[in-house]
């Protein structure tokens, strides 16, 4: 999954910010200055569906505008996220009313034209969704839906990098020191074998399984390593095996 251009992200984040600035709104602003468009907002999801959480946006319309499609239970954000698919919306004025009654007259109110939602998967993980906000109506060119793309698998990262560090209650960098450690790497290694990925793969099917389980990695890993745990392709990426 992982390509130099989200490796390329990942590490603009890492670097940027001079530890101020939290990674989401950090990766908020490098989409907004990459990309042809007016704001950028990035929202968690849980295993229940959207939380209502914006962890980051550029500034206080998309907030707002993250914040409403939660309150309404209607817009983008919530399709994609509900959905797992793209939403792609460019011309709000013509089709956003219909789609979205409350939200299109809203969001038509406060100026935008055009809305693009990407949902924020590890596997079958829902992760959260990044939603990009722009003034004028027109479709992404086919380079920016493809750097877009690379920013939703670097918010992923950043999502699941997050939850891991709330766990752990220290600082973790997004390659972070849990990543070195012997018994991930085992696991991971296992992984690619049982899935038939690389490791980069590996490693997000490894954390993306801890945030939806409420585990710490270290600790999915060694359930991975001591055969309690096995990846599949079925379900949530992940089927417990008998413990006894």
């Amino acid at each position: 999954m992982r390509n130099p251009r989200v490796a390329e992200i990942l590490s603009m984040i890492a670097d940027g910010g001079g530890g101020q600035v939290a990674p989401p709104a950090r990766l908020c602003a490098e989409c907004l200055s990459a990309l042809s468009v007016s704001g950028v907002g990035m929202a968690l999801m849980t295993v229940h569906g959207p939380s209502g959480v914006v962890l980051a946006a550029t500034d206080g319309r998309a907030r707002q505008l993250e914040e409403l499609q939660f309150t309404l239970g209607e817009g983008p954000c919530v399709e994609a996220s509900s959905s797992g698919r793209l939403v792609l919306e460019s011309d709000l004025a013509v089709v956003g009313p219909a789609r979205w009654p409350r939200f299109g007259a809203a969001v038509l109110d406060a100026g935008v034209r055009a809305i693009f939602a990407f949902p924020l998967r590890a596997g079958a993980i829902r992760v959260g969704v990044l939603d990009l906000y722009r003034d004028t109506p027109g479709p992404l060119t086919t380079p920016e839906l493809a750097d877009a793309l690379a920013f939703a698998d670097a918010a992923t990262v950043v999502i699941l990098d997050l939850q891991d560090h709330n766990r752990h209650g220290e600082s973790a960098a997004l390659t972070g020191p849990i990543d070195s450690q012997a018994v991930v790497h085992q696991a991971t290694g296992m992984i690619t074998i049982q899935l038939g990925v690389d490791l980069a793969e590996a490693m997000l099917r490894l954390r993306a399984h801890a945030y939806a389980t409420g585990q710490t990695v270290p600790a999915v890993a060694a359930d991975v390593v001591n055969r309690r745990l096995l990846f599949d392709e079925e379900g949530p990426g992940a089927t417990r095996q008998d413990r006894s």
